[in-house]
């Protein structure tokens, strides 16, 4: 899901924008009255249209017939003066969700990761996760490191990432894991994983994390079509009822409780899996930088007081 973000980067460091901005009201806007419309947020918010990003868009990468988008979302950034877009580009390699931070005067776009500044800048995420994650954790409560992970189990680079955390939580028994689901839109069956995967985890902590590296190990045999069977089989073998799993993963709540762990990411920054936070620090995808590097900065996170 990271892989395109250096050409992405490329193209779009320097360019100059015509009228977009969507993601955070420049500096001295007034926030939008409770109840006011959508079109009227945008307005006191002073955010792009849809249609002015979609033509920087088209300008930018029309040249490549290969090459597709979709406008995820434009809203204002958490760092002032900066509206935030968010866009799916659609290539032969897959998909990747990339974020970039459009000026306050509209003129110019910013690619990158904004990340937060000041003598603690990842307390404020680490108290929102610790404060509303609900997923299923395992480690000591009171370890000095906690890592949150956002995941979606039909992705191959969560897969990947997989045995560098187990080695991590072998080799360092006091450090605390929490599993949040993040299934993306663009994987036909990950809700669905996702759904049974919060159902096996209210069941038994146990089972949920013999289930989750199930899924992993059988993630190329699993289809849409045959996602429910797969599931509930897996669900089985983790030592679970398969049937009261199904039972479970298809009721409203189930989906609700789903929704809101995608939210929480969202709130603290997510746009890609799988994505972790140590000590509220985001690291995109421990399978780029290797055990080494997250076990130094983990033994950093757990001295850092």
């Amino acid at each position: 899901m990271h892989r395109l973000a250096i050409c992405w980067s490329v193209i779009l460091v320097s360019l100059t924008v015509a009228n977009a901005q969507q993601k955070d009201a420049p500096t001295g806007a007034p926030a939008a009255r409770p109840g006011a419309s959508a079109a009227q947020a945008r307005h006191e918010a002073k955010l792009p249209s849809e249609e002015t990003v979609n033509a920087f868009l088209r300008e930018t990468f029309a040249y490549n017939p290969g090459l597709s988008w979709k406008i995820s979302d434009i809203k204002p950034s958490q760092a002032e003066g900066l509206a935030e877009v968010t866009v799916v580009l659609t290539t032969s390699q897959g998909l990747q969700t990339n974020q970039f931070y459009v000026t306050a005067d509209g003129t110019h776009a910013i690619a990158g990761q904004i990340i937060p500044f000041g003598a603690h800048p990842y307390a404020a995420a680490q108290h929102k996760l610790e404060k509303e994650s609900t997923g299923i954790s395992r480690g000591p409560a009171a370890s000095p490191v906690t890592i949150f992970e956002f995941s979606d189990l039909q992705c191959p680079h969560c897969k990947e990432a997989q045995p560098i955390i187990e080695k991590l939580l072998s080799d360092d028994q006091n450090v605390r894991l929490v599993f949040q689901n993040y299934p993306l839109g663009s994987h036909d069956w990950a809700e669905k994983g996702a759904e049974y995967a919060d159902c096996v985890g209210r069941a038994s902590n146990g089972s949920f994390w013999k289930f989750i590296q199930g899924v992993y190990d059988a993630q190329s045999d699993i289809t849409a079509a045959n996602a429910d069977d797969k599931l509930k089989e897996l669900a089985g073998a983790a030592g679970v009822n398969g049937d009261e799993i199904a039972e479970c993963a298809a009721k409203p709540a189930t989906l609700g409780r789903v929704e809101r762990s995608v939210e929480l990411g969202n709130s603290v920054g997510v746009i890609g899996t799988p994505t972790f936070f140590i000590n509220g620090r985001s690291i995109a995808n421990v399978g780029t930088i290797g055990y080494d590097v997250l076990k130094q900065l983990v033994d950093f996170a757990a001295n850092d007081k």
